[in-house]
């Protein structure tokens, strides 16, 4: 695998943890397809990321640690993400309606140019 896409990516999680989005956005293309992972679907371009994370990050304090990476051969990276979600006290989740979860997943990241264009959730295996 590229060293320079795993540094990207490992760059977007330390970013996204830190609550820092400007971080992140720096590496994602204008036009990013972005998966929701609270109500589904898709959300495009940098101001709809920004609307989504803070919504998201104003009902709950999600944490990602990658575990492992894979590329194929048509460009697209594959991490399996151990995801922790808490309430914004720090306490496990109880009885909530979004789709946010403690579980395992699978990110998969498209890079064009030196820029994330397209991130997908699924199942690892």
């Amino acid at each position: 695998m590229s060293e320079n896409y795993t540094k990207l990516i490992e760059r977007l999680y330390d970013r996204f943890n830190a609550r820092d989005i400007d971080g992140v956005l720096i590496e994602l293309a204008d036009d990013v397809a972005w998966a929701n992972g609270m109500d589904g679907g898709h959300v495009h371009g940098h101001e709809a990321l920004r609307d989504y994370w803070t919504r998201q990050w104003s009902v709950v304090s999600p944490h990602v640690d990658p575990v492992t990476f894979h590329e194929t051969d048509d460009g697209v990276v594959s991490v399996e993400v151990i995801q922790t979600v808490f309430d914004l006290d720090g306490l496990p989740l109880k009885g909530q309606t979004h789709g946010l979860k403690d579980k395992t997943v699978m990110h998969v990241f498209r890079v064009e140019g030196g820029k994330v264009v397209r991130f997908d959730i699924g199942r690892p295996g």
